[in-house]
């Protein structure tokens, strides 16, 4: 998926922005890329913005594109956090610096800054919360992010962390649904059937919950 918009003012290679994100039918991620492109076409840049859909091989290749058309600058919400850092070192190699947001890599000194929020400590308050409704007892369901994707595993680390603290909280099913809300209802709908006692479920994001 390739959205392009142009600020005529502006059509020297270098004063071009890249925005690479995953999928916008997360609302989430097509979100963060509006407000990237409205920022950046703000300050007067072309905007490029670009799809991976989670898959590093496709990433890599809108990186070719960020680096032969001369960007000044990407903006990367990456497809893996060690997938990603040769396509960034290269972008850097080329003197283009990467700005990553939502998700980081599992290097330092590669990209230019790493904007994460503190996706563990969100966990653990969404599983007190969590624990405090379900009344601290009860069959449960977790649904996961995309298993790829670091922020997934960290956010369930923070939740299990904390629901382990209480026996009578009882976990019957954890799958991923890749932050999809479509698949989601679809692993749920198989698990109520064999599990229609759940009593509650939590998930690595709210878009997946609905």
């Amino acid at each position: 998926m390739i959205l392009l918009t142009v600020v005529p003012t502006f059509a020297q290679a270098g004063e071009l922005i890249v925005i690479i994100t995953p999928s916008h039918d997360n609302p989430f991620f097509k979100a963060e890329a509006d407000i990237a492109q409205a920022r950046a076409e703000a300050l007067g840049y072309q905007t490029l913005v670009l799809v991976h859909d989670d898959d590093a091989n496709l990433q890599d290749q809108h990186f070719d594109v960020a680096i032969s058309q001369g960007a000044a600058a990407i903006i990367l919400d990456n497809a893996g956090a060690d997938a990603s850092v040769a396509s960034i070192q290269r972008a850097k190699d080329a003197g283009i610096p990467t700005f990553l947001i939502d998700r980081e890599i599992n290097a330092s000194g590669v990209a230019a800054v790493q904007l994460v929020s503190n996706n563990y400590q969100g966990a653990v308050l969404g599983g007190e919360l969590f624990v405090q409704l379900m009344g601290e007892s009860g069959k449960y369901v977790e649904l996961l992010g995309r298993e790829t994707d670091t922020n997934a595993h960290i956010r369930s680390q923070g939740y299990n962390d904390v629901i382990a603290d209480f026996p009578d909280m009882e976990l019957v099913a954890q799958q991923t649904a890749n932050w999809s809300q479509t698949e989601a209802f679809d692993v749920m709908e198989t698990i109520i059937q064999a599990n229609p006692d759940i009593q509650g479920v939590i998930a690595g994001n709210d878009t997946m919950a609905l």
